[in-house]
């Protein structure tokens, strides 16, 4: 006699596992625990065989009879049903195994393993947000390039235009990671070349007028913040790295002595050296006096353990009457250096990219070496300051001689 949905519903546990037939090999085993499965008794070749075809609520007596079906189909066109259920499931583990996700989290692990941690939590944070959620689950092989496509558009109409380039650039390297290990056919990001909007870079805010470069230097001298952001602003243009590193830097990564600041450069993850002209050392010095005994050279003033501000050398800017769309900003220190130092002192471009931590490929295909024209470095840095201290005083500076470095 055919099952019925009250029939299975009633259906209690016993001592031992017991069976309720359906009819054409299609039954019903209660477990002693209270579980209930599915099972399609047959015989393939002489032998006899069964197969799950699930389990009771989650399958109801309806989708039973659907796969028991399907199972009676297959064995009739003389396929073993418990053989398609494994290759079923095989080709469920293999697209789980080989789903966008996996693959792009295997290839942050290879293939940003060594880079600065910023950048590489920039990356795995942009995958989680932006792509995830749309393509994570898809077998890579399967996914289309209309279907990228369509999460970076949820991207752009964000108005970040910029990390929509940046999600897509990471994908095609994923898609490259996953042609190179066997599970992709190819890179489907080749064919969204110009789909989306070019990205308008908006240079950073900076003097590169030695006259407002000489207002500026006396506007400092005259500003009445705190200490530390004073300081600070006299420092920047001295040796013009990268706002985040002045901010974080470190006493126990500078020497007075030896007149050097070594640290890791925060975009590359690479050693830098930056020689301290006497004016540098001036200022540190006088600083070291306040926070001397932490461990950042300029401290937050709530919470000394901490670093400065992010925002603290813009805010200073600012008070100061400078806009810092237009005029200066924290990083124009750098485009300001690199500008007068070649146009006004013509100083080797090569020293000054050096200088700046930029990667420069040498003679022997090195991208970066810290310890390139250390010495030409040394004399540009010194002559540098001594150039902005004549700029503040109001003196005619003479640029050197052409080819100098």
């Amino acid at each position: 006699m055919p099952l019925t949905d009250i029939a299975i519903r009633n259906a209690k546990p016993a001592e031992k596992a017991y069976k309720l037939f359906d009819g054409g090999g299609l039954y019903l085993e209660i477990a002693p625990s209270g579980g209930k499965w599915w099972r399609y008794k047959y015989r393939f070749e002489g032998k006899e065989k069964r197969v799950s075809l699930g389990t009771y609520p989650d399958t109801n007596l309806k989708e039973a009879r659907e796969k028991h079906i399907s199972a009676r189909r297959l064995l009739a066109a003389g396929e073993d049903p418990s053989k398609e259920r494994q290759a079923i499931k095989a080709a469920k583990y293999t697209d789980a195994a080989n789903s966008f996700e996996v693959v792009a989290r295997e290839w942050v692990a290879s293939h940003l393993k060594d880079k600065a941690p910023g950048h590489r939590d920039k990356v795995v944070r942009r995958l989680e947000v932006y792509v995830y959620p749309w393509l994570g689950a898809k077998p890579i092989a399967e996914i289309t390039a209309p279907q990228v496509l369509d999460a970076m558009r949820r991207i752009e109409k964000l108005n970040i235009l910029e990390t929509a380039h940046r999600t897509l650039q990471a994908i095609g390297q994923i898609f490259r990671y996953a042609v190179q290990t066997g599970r992709a056919v190819r890179d489907v990001t080749a064919d969204l070349k110009g789909a989306l909007p070019p990205v308008k870079h908006k240079h950073m805010a900076a003097l590169t007028d030695p006259a407002d470069v000489a207002e500026f230097l006396r506007a400092v001298d005259g500003f009445t913040g705190t200490i530390t952001v004073k300081c600070a602003l006299r420092l920047a243009p001295l040796v013009f790295v990268r706002p985040g590193e002045l901010r974080q830097a470190k006493w126990a990564d500078i020497d007075l002595d030896a007149s050097e600041w070594r640290y890791i450069v925060s975009k590359t993850n690479s050693e830098h050296m930056v020689p301290l002209p006497s004016q540098a050392i001036e200022v540190l010095r006088e600083l070291h006096q306040l926070s001397g005994k932490g461990e950042y050279v300029f401290m937050n003033g709530h919470n000394p353990s901490q670093p400065m501000s992010p925002a603290a050398i813009n805010a200073a800017l600012q008070r100061m009457g400078y806009d810092t769309k237009t005029q200066i900003t924290g990083h124009g220190f750098r485009a300001m250096a690199r500008t007068i130092l070649h146009e006004r002192l013509n100083i080797d471009p090569h020293v000054i990219e050096h200088q700046l931590a930029h990667s420069v490929p040498d003679n022997l295909g090195r991208a970066y070496n810290r310890t390139r024209f250390i010495e030409q470095r040394r004399a540009m840095m010194q002559k540098w300051a001594d150039y902005l201290d004549e700029l503040k005083a109001g003196a005619k500076v003479l640029s050197f001689q052409k080819g100098a470095a």
